[in-house]
């Protein structure tokens, strides 16, 4: 998640909305405190990331099947966060909005 997130981060400095879609394990690290689960040494730690990245209007998309399998509820993930289907990404794409995959 650390990837996606900065390359997201970069896409917002050159102008560009940014969404983020995490799905399977990709939600336990944008539950609360989750971010604590990984860091890589040289860059920013995830917590910053996605911090920086939802001041700067970055969206967070959650997985409803990824969360509830989890036993997650919307309390347990990162303010700001929508639980919503595939659906609203669709939705973008069918407006023209390009897809990045990790």
């Amino acid at each position: 998640m650390l990837h996606p997130f900065t390359i997201a981060n970069g896409g917002i400095t050159a102008g560009l909305k940014f969404s983020v879609f995490p799905t399977s394990t990709g939600i336990d690290l944008v539950r609360k405190g989750g971010q604590r689960m990984t860091h890589v040494p040289l860059l920013d730690p995830l917590s910053s990331l996605t911090e920086n990245f939802q001041q700067r209007g970055g969206t967070i998309w959650a997985c409803p099947p990824c969360v509830t399998s989890r036993g997650y509820s919307h309390e347990d993930l990162l303010d700001g966060i929508v639980i919503v289907g595939a659906s609203a990404m669709h939705a973008e794409i069918k407006e023209g909005a390009a897809t990045l995959s990790f």
